[in-house]
Formats: structure tokens, C-alpha cells, sequence
């Protein structure tokens, strides 16, 4: 047997083909369940049927089109090059996390700019560290020997093992004497033109000395977590406002100079404001974006530890031509937790929030925090005591995977960067309401993958839908799945935008399937909702979507149109068996649309979703 074959039936992993673009509309199955059960296990290929189903159906429309994908993975911090570096193992547990074909293909790395609460070493430190009360402007002390022995040789063997890897540079701290404190530890930087300049300075000589390694930056945020003032232990700066928009401002044109595929990111803090984090300014990403220094960045990182992923929706409609990235969340263990409740409860977290509400909600990124850790959660220098990582070196130097490295390998392995979200339907809510959440996305090469995650405890049947092709599965409670086709199958029709459009119940037209209108009561004759357009508009599908709602739809209706909302026409009639109701009609143009219970039943009548079709 050859050692390609060797190394993925050891890993677990199926190397994935090339697309073949004749081949029938063959969907293949990846699945984690949260029992372990499954391991990004490879079940039976379905295929693609000309039926319709009953059930909850995920609509992948792939001409509605989102973010482009920049990559998926998490950082080797210098605690994680210390493991990984001292490896018998190393190549075999480097493949595992970077090869596309025989591991997950991490495909974006988040490396800190000096030292975090992640630090084998005895001594935080960054690279320009001068005695205290001395100053270093001519930052002729600049080095990045520290990373030159772990660090930077592990950054070069994941890039060989995945060319495409891309990676983002964050300091946790300016150098010491840039600071009100002279600590890597808490302060702010001096509010000093010299200061700024310097610290720009600095972080161009660190872009530039990484490129000359071997490792390019793709992305650099000017610091990590800016509102948290009182770090543990750990290097932090309190970096408000108007300290980055000077700090971007004096870095914009000095690193477009010299490195200009490198991207500015602000930010990079939670989607709200921690309650540790005191006064901060609740709308800091708003502010950087309106600021002046705004031109200067690519748009603004986020992370996982307050709030929820909305937020990056929020910023999206606010700053429509900046991009979002997701760049950093640790899973977590409590202290007498079992090793299999840790791994079902960070399963399912991550799925609903990193895996799909991350992209979702706009992100060109999912990264987590450390990429390996010991048993101990550790090495680490202040800080967190609780995190997990990928993976987890063991006492006898075994590895093994945690649940973040099947969250972040449904994602890496199957979704290629410069790959874009598409358009699916999905029911779950970050929150958990026991539903079917999902993302799509369209892939370089055509295929397309459907990640797919069930919320609730208990096995949930669902159908996909493409054009008008159809196929049923059932997952496991709890568990996650990656689908993935080459077929490039559209419908004969496209979605009308409803951009505008009102409604007896906003949920109608939200285009959000985890919403819906009900009517609050058993199903009855004269029920209806209406949908005023805001113009004429021409649709020849109307479909009514009750989503995850199992019975909700209606029995019996009609639906009608009209021009001016007070003489109405019929336009068809009919039963409905499932959740998903395609009413299709002749070409029709009109203004209102209405859509009437004709019938009885004790359910209530729900609808997630109403959508026109032309």
C-alpha cells in the first residue's frame, strides 16, 4: 500500500478528488457526531432525485452569491510551536492539521506578533526589548530570533504542506518602552506622533523580516483585543479609538510601501463589549470605520467571547464595502469536566458559532485560538487556564484531535479559499432552537459544499434542494456534516429580490428561515398574510417555506394578487403536504400578493419564509 494511502486511513481522512464535472449528481457525506461515533467520517454517497419532500428542505441557490473565503484555522502560538517543534511525530501531526488531501487543510493561521498568554517562555517578549528606562527608536534592536528556532520553521512546513495558507500577524503589545507603563502587561501607548511612528515602524520591520523568512502576511491587525485594560498576567494594551486610528494612520502608507498585499484589519475584539472591559466604547468598530484612517483598512476582526455573530451582520450593512474576519475563539474545559462532555458541548457551540454563524454573518474567516496544547491546557504565561486547542499533546507524546479540529475540518477541508458563500435556507439559530442550521458555498473549481449542523439531541430528517433536484438525510443528534457535489445544476428560475417589500409579519420576508410568522391559533378558513412589493413586479413561483416548523403548513389555500391592495384575483388554489410549497403560475405581474388558509387543521399555520420565484 502506498504511504499516501497509509497516512489517511490513519488519520481517519478520505482524500478528496478532483471535481469531474460529467460524473452524475453524486452528493459525498462527511460526519462528526458528538459521542465521537463518527469522526469526519465518510458515509455512503446520496444522490440528487427529481422529488420533493415533505421535510424541512435547505434551498442552495448558487447565483446569490456573499463573501469571498479567505481561509479557516487557528494560530501556532509559541506555546504550540514548543509542542509541535518537539514532536516524534511532527510531520505525521503537521499533515493532519495542513495537508488538504491527507489531513484538514488548515488554510489561515493567526500568528501573535511577540509574545501572549500562550508563551512557553519563562519572559514575555516582543521584538525590541531594551532595558527599562531606555528607548529604542531607531529600532535598532529589532529582532525575530526568538521565532526563528520554533515558530517561523513550522509556519514554512505548513505553507509547503498547503500553498494556500494564508496568514494574519496580531501583537498582543507594543514594546515595553512604547508603553505608559513600561510593562508588556496593561497601559496604553504613549499618545506621542514619535511613539506612533515608531510603533509603525515596528511592525512593517516585523512584516518584512516574516517575508523574508519565507512567510508573507496576509493580514495585520494593529492589536489584539484593544478593549480589555486589565490583562491577566499576559501582554495587553488598552488601545482606545483614537490610539489605533493613529496608529493605522501612521502604518497605511508605510506598509503599503513595502508589503502591500498585506491588508490592514481593525479592531479584532469580541462582537460586544465584555462586561470586564468597563467603559470601553460599545461601537469601536463603527468608530474606526467612520475615521479618517478607515481608507487604510481592508476591514475589522472579530472574536467569540461576548456577544453573538449578528453583530458582524450589523457592521456589514453599516460599511458595506469592508470586509469582516473571524479571528479568534478558544474552546474551554472546566476543571472535573469529563473529556466526552468537553468534546459533545465544544462540538456543538462551535458549530452553531464559529463553523456557521461566523460565515453566516459575513466572515471571510473562522479561526480559533491555539492549534495545540498539552493536557494541562497549557504551556501558558498568565491567562487562560482552561482553553483547548486542535489538538492536545498527551504526557507520552501521543496526539490526539479535540472537537475543534473536526469543527474547523468541516470547514477547511472541503471549503477552498477564494471559494464564495452561497445562498441555503437554514432553520437553527446560534442561540440553539433545536433546528437545522447550515451554510453553502460555491468552490474555485465549481463544487460546492454544504455544511450542515443538527441543533437538536434527537436524530432530525431535512431534505436539500438544487433547482429542482432533491434528496432527503437524516443526521444524528447533535452532530455536523460537510455535503459536497460538482454538479453545477441551476433551476429555470431565480429569486426576486424583496428588498423593501413589507408584510403582514416582517418574518415573511426577512430572508432569514430561522424566523417565522404563525398564526397563533388551529389552521381555519380566512387566515391569511399579505406582501406588499413596493412596485410591480413579475414572479411565475410563489414559495411558501414553514420551515422547521413540522406540520405548520397549510392544508388547504389560495393565493391571489392584486395591484392597489383592495381588488384582488385568484390566481391558484391547492393542498399542501410539506413544509416547502411551490405554487407555480403563469407569468404574473403585480404588487400585493396574498396567500389565504382555505381549509382547517389543529396545527398552527407558520410560514419562515415566503420567497418569489421568475
Amino acid at each position: 500500500m502506498r504511504r499516501a494511502a497509509i497516512v489517511a486511513l490513519v488519520l481517519g481522512l478520505t482524500a478528496v478528488p478532483a471535481a469531474d464535472a460529467s460524473s452524475a449528481p453524486q452528493v459525498r457525506v462527511w460526519v462528526t457526531t458528538p459521542d465521537r461515533a463518527e469522526l469526519m467520517h465518510e458515509r455512503p454517497s446520496v444522490t440528487f432525485g427529481n422529488s420533493a419532500s415533505t421535510h424541512p428542505t435547505i434551498v442552495v441557490d448558487p447565483d446569490r452569491r456573499y463573501q469571498e473565503i479567505d481561509g479557516f484555522g487557528a494560530s501556532i502560538t509559541d506555546s504550540s510551536a514548543a509542542l509541535l517543534a518537539g514532536l516524534s511525530t511532527r510531520a505525521e501531526t503537521m499533515r493532519k492539521l495542513f495537508d488538504p488531501n491527507q489531513g484538514i487543510g488548515v488554510s489561515f493561521l493567526r500568528q501573535p506578533v511577540g509574545s501572549s498568554d500562550f508563551t512557553a517562555a519563562a519572559q514575555h517578549y516582543t521584538y525590541d526589548d531594551v532595558p527599562t528606562g531606555r528607548t529604542d527608536f531607531s529600532l535598532k534592536h529589532f529582532s525575530i530570533r526568538h521565532d526563528e528556532e520554533k515558530i517561523l520553521p513550522l509556519l514554512r512546513e505548513a505553507k509547503r504542506l498547503n500553498p494556500r495558507l494564508k496568514v494574519m500577524a496580531t501583537p498582543w503589545s507594543p514594546p515595553a518602552w512604547m508603553k505608559t507603563n513600561d510593562s508588556l502587561v496593561g497601559g496604553q501607548l504613549k499618545d506621542d506622533p514619535a511613539v506612533y511612528d515608531a510603533y509603525a515602524r515596528y511592525l512593517v520591520k516585523f512584516v518584512q523580516a516574516y517575508t523574508a523568512a519565507g512567510v508573507p502576511i496576509d493580514f495585520l491587525s494593529v492589536q489584539n483585543e484593544p478593549q480589555n485594560r486589565k490583562p491577566d498576567a499576559y501582554p495587553g494594551t488598552d488601545m482606545p479609538v483614537a490610539a489605533q486610528l493613529k496608529v493605522i494612520e501612521a502604518l497605511g502608507p508605510k506598509l503599503r510601501a513595502v508589503s502591500p498585499r498585506t491588508k490592514i484589519l481593525g479592531y479584532d475584539h469580541n462582537w460586544a463589549t465584555h462586561p470586564n472591559d468597563g467603559t470601553a466604547e460599545a461601537d469601536y468598530p463603527y468608530q474606526v470605520l467612520r475615521g479618517k484612517a478607515a481608507k487604510w483598512l481592508a476591514g475589522t476582526a472579530y472574536h467569540c467571547y461576548h456577544g453573538d455573530p449578528s453583530a458582524q451582520t450589523k457592521l456589514h450593512n453599516a460599511f458595506p464595502d469592508k470586509g469582516i474576519w473571524f479571528t479568534e475563539c478558544s474552546g474551554s474545559k472546566g476543571v472535573t469536566d469529563p473529556p466526552a462532555k468537553v468534546f459533545s458541548d465544544t462540538l456543538r457551540w462551535h458549530a452553531r458559532n464559529v463553523v456557521l454563524g461566523t460565515t453566516r454573518n459575513w466572515a471571510r474567516s473562522a479561526v480559533n485560538w491555539n492549534i495545540a496544547l498539552d493536557s494541562t491546557g497549557g504551556p501558558h504565561n498568565g491567562g487562560c487556564g482552561t482553553c483547548t486547542g486542535l489538538v492536545t499533546v498527551q504526557p507520552d507524546g501521543s496526539v490526539t484531535t479535540d472537537a475543534e479540529y473536526y469543527t474547523i475540518g468541516h470547514l477547511a477541508k472541503f471549503v477552498k479559499p477564494g471559494a464564495r458563500r452561497i445562498a441555503s435556507t437554514s432553520f437553527g439559530t446560534t442561540g440553539w432552537n433545536g433546528q437545522i442550521m447550515d451554510a453553502a458555498f460555491r468552490n474555485p473549481d465549481g463544487s460546492t459544499a454544504l455544511v450542515v449542523h443538527n441543533e437538536n439531541d434527537d436524530p432530525r430528517s431535512f431534505a436539500i434542494n438544487l433547482g429542482d433536484r432533491t434528496f432527503e438525510y437524516t443526521l444524528p443528534g447533535g452532530a455536523l456534516a460537510t455535503f459536497t457535489w460538482t454538479t453545477q445544476h441551476r433551476g429555470r428560475l431565480g429569486q426576486v429580490d424583496l428588498t423593501g417589500a413589507t408584510a403582514t409579519d416582517p418574518a415573511l420576508v426577512d430572508d432569514d428561515a430561522s424566523t417565522r410568522w404563525s398564526s397563533g391559533a388551529a389552521q381555519a378558513p380566512g387566515q391569511f398574510v399579505q406582501v406588499d412589493l413596493g412596485r410591480r413586479k413579475a414572479f411565475r413561483r410563489v414559495a411558501l417555506d414553514s420551515g422547521g416548523n413540522l406540520g405548520d403548513y397549510a392544508r388547504n389555500w389560495e393565493l391571489s394578487v392584486s395591484d392597489d391592495g383592495s381588488a384582488w384575483r385568484s390566481l391558484a388554489t391547492g393542498e399542501g403536504v410539506g413544509q416547502l410549497t411551490n405554487i407555480d403560475v403563469r407569468r404574473t405581474s403585480a404588487r400585493y400578493v396574498r396567500i389565504t388558509s382555505t381549509g382547517a387543521a389543529s396545527n398552527w399555520w407558520s410560514i419562515a419564509d415566503l420567497r418569489l420565484y421568475n
